[in-house]
């Protein structure tokens, strides 16, 4: 589920999946990734409430409109156990700072590059 989410929300940073644009079916991903309908179906339901997706009954699952969920300072707040838990994760594996930071900033230039750009 995880990976599931993840694919979309990177989808969206990069433009590729734009805001009103629509989603599989959750019988249709489903099929098409070989997985458990309950699968997505949980993935879709944790996009939505993340306010990334919305499902407008009888239509279908579409992308909604970029809005700030959070205040700057709420979004703070739950930025910071998040990358402390990042961090302490890395240095616990031995990665330098260094090596982290370099990590980070590439896979940050993955999910910022223009649409259509190649994410390698």
């Amino acid at each position: 589920m995880r990976q599931l989410t993840e694919q979309v929300r990177l989808a969206v940073a990069t433009g590729k999946l734009g805001a009103g644009g629509p989603l599989p079916s959750v019988r249709a991903l489903a099929e098409e990734l070989v997985i458990n309908t309950n699968t997505v179906a949980r993935a879709y339901a944790e996009l939505a409430r993340d306010g990334l997706i919305e499902a407008r009954p009888g239509r279908g699952v579409f992308v909604t409109r970029k809005r700030r969920v959070f205040t700057r300072e709420e979004g703070w707040r739950r930025l910071e156990p998040l990358l402390d838990g990042l961090i302490g994760g890395a240095m616990a594996m031995d990665f330098s700072p260094e090596e982290l930071q370099e990590a980070f900033e590439k896979k940050l230039r993955k999910w910022t590059q223009p649409k259509g750009g190649d994410p390698n």
